[in-house]
């Protein structure tokens, strides 16, 4: 017989094991963050083989550069010393003869002496990177060359990442002692003469000002390790992270920016007025603007009246942000810990739960909310988003939102305040409702978030309180405050501005996860907010009779909320909606799925049965094969979010057709 002690021991430890591979389970399947990014040992460059940049002998010039100096005669000069010389006999014979080849070869040879001045002179380098920039640049613009120049030549993308490259050279140098800033005009001087350079935020993006950044990075020293799908776009300029400086802006927008929010943007070099450094005179000023383009928003610029794509990257800011390491933990504290969530601090303007933009709020822009669910956080929809921003169809017409919230309380309670967030985002960016695209929202829920975005779409009433208490809620014992908090989660309105709902591997009528043991396990981790559970308390006192035992008031945790056996999920389901609203739905069907928990669950993702993810009421329902934890940023759930996308646009633009042709 084991003794009283050992059985005790025996028991904690019994329990500690099952908690530990309940967290295992859950881990596995929900969103936490992970790193997403590294720095690179050297800066990524399409010059590095091209020059030879990193061998031991180089920089050296192409073979072409090689050749075209030995047709001139220019062959035997020494290329290992100052190059400037040089560059000025080639500007001789090509203002005798302009020839793209020749500039091309200056363009060349200039970021060459620049890469070699850098050792020992930066001013030299900034001479050498200008002139590199600015012979690219007219290789690529100036009129004088078309005739001589093939836009089918490989020289052509040559001029470009000679462009890029020199300009992103001079401004490493530049930005070393912080002397460049948006808004402000720079002067810097070189050997050759003073540059007057203007940086400014450009590409008449309204929101972004020049004082809204705090500092730069560049994209070319990190190497993205945690997003399956890297979007690049070739063209010129250079690819920068710009870092929102938290609290610049006064506008009601602010507050929903997260904090050091990373944003993908281009610097482009615009020379006004420049003085050739290998034949001007010292003491005369270069003259150019730095623009600089939010990507997102602006995805080219005009040239001497060419359209001319800028050299972007959308996925390395976004794996910058995520890398944060404070993000990781927001999935763990909003299941465990709810109220680390909810409080305020006087370093933060708001709680941390609440609604959040990943761009800049563009008042002619649909709003897509992003619900995450259970131990999850916004962080697990950057897959799906990162592919949804790189499509330009939808990333002209949509601005996405993420909802965070914590996950440890009953879906129904985070329902009613994410309706009260969303009404409170309303009134503060568009009090006067003149915003029409306010009106077009679409909500995307994964798992338990999308019961939470179908909740915002329903009418409440007594049908739903029933479900609380046998009593009308005008007669139950409770304070105004208190009756108030359940008048908003049981007797609600429909959200009249949200006209879709898509949902992914959503338990409809809920999971057998949530059962007696996961309850009970969950209900030794979850620590609810102390005020909730004192309000619970005495109402249960004051009320004991009206609320019984199966009364949704008596759930305490999400994992609760979540059984099949809560009687919410019929009145749901059969809930009256406004007319206009339609639903998407995504089931997930497990590929491979172990016999032991087809047994257990059924047919399903592995924590949703299909039975239970099936809506009858979706306008489109598809099955994806892939897993609870990663459903949402499969390939063809991708591509499902984004046609319901394109289809909601369609029908908006087909409507304003139809009501155009029959204006007088």
């Amino acid at each position: 017989m084991i003794p009283r002690a050992g059985r005790v021991r025996r028991s904690r430890l019994y329990n500690r094991f099952w908690i530990a591979l309940l967290v295992l389970a859950l881990a596995a399947a929900g969103g936490c963050a992970s790193k997403k990014i590294t720095l690179r040992s050297t800066p990524d460059s399409p010059l590095i083989d091209l020059l030879d940049l990193n061998s031991f002998g180089g920089p050296k010039p192409s073979g072409r550069t090689a050749q075209l100096l030995r047709v001139l005669n220019l062959g035997e000069k020494d290329l290992g010393g100052d190059l400037r010389p040089l560059l000025a006999e080639l500007q001789t014979i090509n203002n005798q003869s302009p020839s793209a080849e020749i500039v091309h070869a200056m363009s060349e040879l200039a970021f060459i002496g620049g890469k070699k001045a850098e050792r020992y002179d930066k001013r030299i380098a900034l001479d050498l990177y200008g002139a590199s920039v600015l012979y690219a640049y007219d290789y690529l613009f100036d009129r004088r060359y078309y005739p001589t120049r093939n836009p089918y030549d490989p020289q052509y993308r040559g001029a470009c990442d000679l462009y890029n490259g020199a300009l992103e050279s001079a401004l490493r140098i530049v930005c070393a002692d912080k002397s460049l800033r948006p808004g402000a005009t720079a002067t810097i001087n070189t050997a050759s003469g003073a540059w007057d350079v203007t940086c400014v935020v450009a590409g008449g993006n309204k929101t972004w000002r020049n004082e809204d950044f705090e500092r730069f990075e560049f994209v070319s020293d990190y190497e993205v390790t945690g997003l399956k799908n890297q979007y690049l776009k070739h063209g010129l300029g250079v690819p920068l992270i710009a870092i929102h400086r938290s609290g610049a802006d006064e506008s009601p927008a602010e507050k929903y920016y997260p904090p050091n929010l990373s944003v993908p943007m281009t610097a482009f070099f615009r020379p006004i007025g420049f003085v050739d450094p290998t034949t001007g005179k010292a003491g005369e000023r270069n003259h150019c603007v730095l623009e600089l383009y939010d990507t997102v928003a602006v995805d080219e610029t005009v040239v001497a009246g060419r359209r001319v794509p800028l050299e972007s990257d959308l996925t390395t800011p976004l794996a910058y942000f995520l890398s944060r390491p404070e993000l990781e933990s927001l999935a763990t504290v909003g299941l465990l810990r709810p109220e680390k969530l909810l409080e305020y601090r006087p370093d933060r303007p708001r709680a941390i739960m609440g609604l959040y933009m990943a761009q800049p709020y563009e008042p002619n822009k649909i709003p897509v909310v992003m619900v995450h669910g259970l131990w999850s956080s916004p962080m697990t929809w950057m897959e799906m988003f990162n592919d949804l921003r790189s499509q330009p169809e939808l990333r002209r017409r949509y601005q996405f939102w993420f909802y965070l919230y914590p996950t440890g309380q009953p879906f129904w309670l985070i329902a009613a305040q994410m309706r009260h967030d969303l009404a409170r985002v309303r009134e503060e960016l568009d009090p006067q409702r003149r915003r029409p695209e306010m009106d077009r929202m679409v909500l995307v829920g994964h798992s338990m978030g999308g019961l939470v975005s179908r909740l915002q779409t329903l009418q409440g009433g007594d049908d739903f309180w029933r479900l609380a208490s046998s009593k009308p809620l005008s007669e139950l014992e409770a304070d105004d405050q208190l009756r108030r908090q359940l008048a908003e989660t049981f007797y609600f309105e429909p959200n009249p501005s949200i006209r879709r709902v898509i949902s992914i591997a959503t338990p409809y009528r809920g999971s057998t996860f949530s059962n007696q043991t996961t309850q009970w396990l969950l209900g030794k981790l979850i620590h609810l907010p102390k005020a909730l559970l004192n309000s619970q308390q005495k109402l249960f006192r004051d009320n004991g009779d009206a609320i019984a035992g199966g009364s949704l008031l008596r759930i305490d945790t999400s994992v609760d909320s979540l059984s099949p056996a809560t009687p919410i999920f019929p009145v749901m389901l059969a809930g009256r909606r406004l007319p206009w609203v339609k639903y998407h739905n995504i089931v997930g069907v497990m590929p491979d799925q172990p016999w032991w928990l087809l047994n257990f669950l059924g047919e399903g993702d592995g924590v949703v049965a299909r039975t239970s993810a099936q809506l009858d009421d979706a306008e489109s329902q598809i099955a994806v094969p892939a897993d609870h934890g990663t459903i949402h940023s499969h390939p063809a759930a991708v591509l499902e979010v984004r046609r319901v996308l394109l289809k909601h646009l369609a029908e908006l633009d087909g409507r304003a057709t139809s009501i155009a042709r029959l204006a007088p």
